[in-house]
């Protein structure tokens, strides 16, 4: 349990983040924040001060715009995300990558474990390096487990897309990015994106650019 001497440089640090209206600036990658594990959340935030944390993320989240949003990226190394996918794509990218709605939620304390061996590779992005995809193959399922804002315990299966979402949200607390787990040889601008990978599998780019898929 945190002592009210570890809690107040956390709930400073989100009050001055807090001060100005808006969307919270996002870390990006070479912050040291983003490389080391996030410590546990217990309280270091008071139930007012976390619902306004956990606004300002859904706001960040949303303007810049993303599927998810890891307190590490706004600079506060608390293990608290915030995932939510209106998963507005085109029919055929919905079943190739399993992609489907996801209600907004908050993890707190998540961590999680693969169901099952199946992995599945596609191209991914993150708010914390602007610009740039990369393929990374994931579990296709796993189990989540954390608590919502309200310390209620979630105990849940996602498969598809969600699971690649709680995996990449995840991997922050712990410090990862997914730039870690991607086959570096599928890296794409963004504009290459656009122009020459938008299909819904990468298959077609890993043949081009030489990579396996698995």
């Amino acid at each position: 349990m945190a002592t009210p001497r570890d809690r107040a440089p956390l709930a400073e640090l989100v009050e001055e983040l807090l001060a100005t209206d808006g969307p919270l600036p996002i870390v990006a990658a070479g912050d040291p924040v983003l490389r080391h594990a996030a410590e546990p959340f217990d309280g270091q935030l008071d139930s007012a001060l976390l619902a306004r944390f956990v606004a300002a993320l859904r706001v960040t989240m949303r303007t810049a715009p993303g599927v998810g949003l890891a307190a590490p990226q706004v600079g506060v190394a608390l293990r608290i995300a915030v995932i939510e996918d209106p998963a507005p794509v085109p029919r055929e990218v919905r079943l190739a990558r399993g992609r489907v709605p996801q209600p907004f939620r908050v993890l707190v304390n998540p961590s999680y474990e693969p169901v099952g061996p199946a992995r599945a590779a596609f191209f991914e992005g993150c708010l914390s390096v602007p610009g740039w995809q990369a393929v990374v193959a994931r579990a296709s399922e796993v189990r989540l487990r954390c608590q919502d804002e309200a310390g209620r315990p979630v105990d849940e299966v996602f498969t598809g897309w969600p699971a690649r979402i709680v995996q990449h949200e995840t991997d922050h607390l712990d410090g990862v990015l997914y730039l870690d787990r991607a086959e570096l040889r599928s890296l794409s601008s963004n504009q290459a994106m656009a122009r020459r990978w938008t299909q819904p599998t990468p298959v077609e780019a890993a043949r081009s650019l030489g990579f396996d898929l698995p």
